[in-house]
């Protein structure tokens, strides 16, 4: 039987998801401490990551104005 290849989600560095949602890398690990935005972390260093289609999601969510 052949695999079917799953598709695996582009992750984001904090910087990167700071700069598409328009906001300081300080935000995202307030929101990450604070459990509004949690970010996963790479295993082996700690860093913060973030799927491409979470930011992407989040950014629609505060320019439609219903992020609140």
């Amino acid at each position: 039987m052949n695999a079917v290849p799953r598709m695996r989600p582009k992750i984001l560095t904090i910087k990167q998801a700071a700069q598409i949602l328009g906001v300081a890398e300080v935000t995202l690990r307030r929101w990450d401490a604070l459990g509004k935005f949690k970010a996963h972390r790479h295993p082996m260093n700690g860093y913060r990551l973030y799927a491409e289609r979470d930011v992407l999601r989040l950014r629609d969510r505060i320019w439609s104005g219903r992020a609140a």
